[in-house]
């Protein structure tokens, strides 16, 4: 069974009137623990788009056969990089659907969101940070700042993995 990785672009707001939001793409793997975090970009930049400037698609093409289970943010990204990129099932709005279209659509939601609910709890623990959560200094500071708390939060969960294992 190949790697399983779970990418997603987390928004960090600084300032009091929210103007100021910036994001990051946080790579994790299945147990929630930070294997990599982006420099940030407007809040506004799309998570796809973000993903293309990082390389990310490039990357997965090139690289070896890993599976990535991303947010609806990434959703086509699959079929850029060999079907590597695992998204939310695309739900189509029709009208008056068929009750075993939305039974079928309902149960793949959820098999995909119970794969996930490890990388969001750990995406959960970075955004829970004080200095990023009450963050109002300058934003030029903040991608510094983002992947300094990034670090610690990932060689804080590898020591705790460490020292679980010596137990």
């Amino acid at each position: 069974m190949p790697p399983l990785l779970a990418p997603t672009a987390d928004t960090f707001v600084s300032g009091k009137t929210k103007q100021n939001a910036v994001k990051a793409m946080v790579l994790t793997d299945t147990e929630g623990r930070v294997l990599f975090c982006s420099p940030v970009r407007p809040g506004s930049c799309a998570d796809i788009t973000q993903a293309h400037q990082l390389g990310l698609a490039q990357v997965l093409a090139d690289g070896p056969f890993v599976e990535i289970l991303a947010d609806a943010g990434y959703q086509g990204m699959g079929a850029q990089t060999g079907g590597r990129v695992l998204t939310l099932p695309h739900r189509k709005f029709k009208k008056n659907a068929s009750a075993w279209y939305e039974e079928r659509h309902e149960q793949q939601r959820k098999a995909h969101s119970s794969r996930r609910i490890h990388v969001e709890h750990g995406i959960a623990h970075l955004k829970n940070w004080r200095a990023l959560a009450r963050h109002l200094g300058r934003r030029e500071h903040m991608s510094d700042i983002v992947q300094a708390v990034a670090g610690l939060l990932s060689h804080q969960q590898t020591a705790t993995l460490d020292h679980g294992h010596r137990a």
